[in-house]
């Protein structure tokens, strides 16, 4: 299971590390990996790119295979885990090896004090109306790195304080 998952020191992007899994898990016969991958795999479709056809309507297509960034992977991971998320706590579950798997190609998440220490030594709330209008470069900053629930609360936070 350690030989999964990515991170972005890799040499490698996402998609090739996780074709490069899902061969290993295949192999291995590992079916709750392969699975896992194949799913993510699965929501490739939904990443489009916006055109517009010669009659002037307004259409899309599908990204082709090097267009797709690790970001857009990264959002679709991120979008799984979050239904994940929300079964399980339907089923009254903490986990699933489903969402462990997801996780591992997800970045490392940015804790509270991480995020805190960054919004003293950056963000000037003088600038702002309000201190939730930070939360723009902040995202900016921490990028996919940052749970905007957690960023919301600190704020919410500085806000009373």
């Amino acid at each position: 299971m350690s030989d999964y998952g990515w991170n972005q020191e890799m040499p490698i992007t996402l998609l090739a590390k996780m074709k490069a899994d899902l061969k290993t898990a295949m192999l291995s016969k590992d079916t709750i990996t392969r699975d896992a991958i194949r799913q993510v795999i699965s929501e490739f479709p939904k990443l489009t790119i916006p055109l517009i056809l010669e009659s002037g309507k307004k259409s899309f297509r599908c990204k082709k295979e090097d267009e797709i960034t690790n970001d857009d992977i990264l959002s679709l991971i991120q979008g799984l885990v979050k239904s994940e998320k929300v079964v399980l706590e339907i089923k009254k579950e903490t986990s699933s090896p489903y969402l462990e798997i997801l996780s591992t190609y997800l970045p490392k998440m940015a804790d509270k004090e991480t995020i805190l220490a960054w919004i003293d030594a950056s963000i000037d709330f003088s600038q702002f109306k309000s201190p939730m209008q930070a939360m723009g470069p902040i995202m900016k900053h921490f990028g996919k790195a940052a749970d905007g629930t957690l960023v919301k609360e600190i704020l919410e936070a500085k806000a009373k304080s």
